[in-house]
């Protein structure tokens, strides 16, 4: 018997800063789906973590960005590349790090899985976005046999 497949939850970027596709706040309200699953409590903890990491990075790399402003007349252009994608790819490795805690934590436990995606953004399609989702991962038939 084949168990019903879930769509799985996306959780989209609200910050007022984006840099990169990478939004510095991410929606805390608590998504229908997931109740019976998860506690509200646990998934809040989760996504204050994710969004005090964005933020400490964020500024980070506002800061790398106004200083590669400064230097761009001298460096042809390269000071506003270079910072740029390494400092968001930092981010973005954090980032999946913390998922990857998070989901070796606890939601493997209870049968989601965090993740990462660049999907075309909802307002404006020929930008990228980063979204967090939540896949629901299929049940072990334990007593079916092999």
């Amino acid at each position: 018997m084949e168990m019903p497949f879930e769509d799985p939850i996306q959780i989209r970027g609200n910050g007022n800063i984006t840099l990169f596709g990478l939004s510095n706040c991410y929606e805390s309200s608590f998504p229908s789906a997931l109740l019976g699953r998860v506690s509200k409590e646990e998934f809040e903890y989760t996504i204050g973590r994710i969004n005090h990491l964005l933020q400490q990075q964020h500024s980070t790399n506002i800061k790398f960005l106004l200083l590669g402003c400064l230097c761009c007349c001298f460096s042809l252009g390269c000071s506003l590349l270079w910072p740029g994608f390494a400092l968001s790819r930092r981010t973005k490795n954090s980032l999946e790090k913390l998922l990857a805690m998070e989901n070796s934590r606890l939601y493997n436990r209870l049968g989601l899985n965090w993740r990462l995606s660049k999907q075309p953004s909802h307002t404006n399609h020929s930008f990228m976005e980063y979204i967090l989702i939540i896949d629901f991962l299929p049940k072990m038939h334990i007593y079916q046999p092999d």
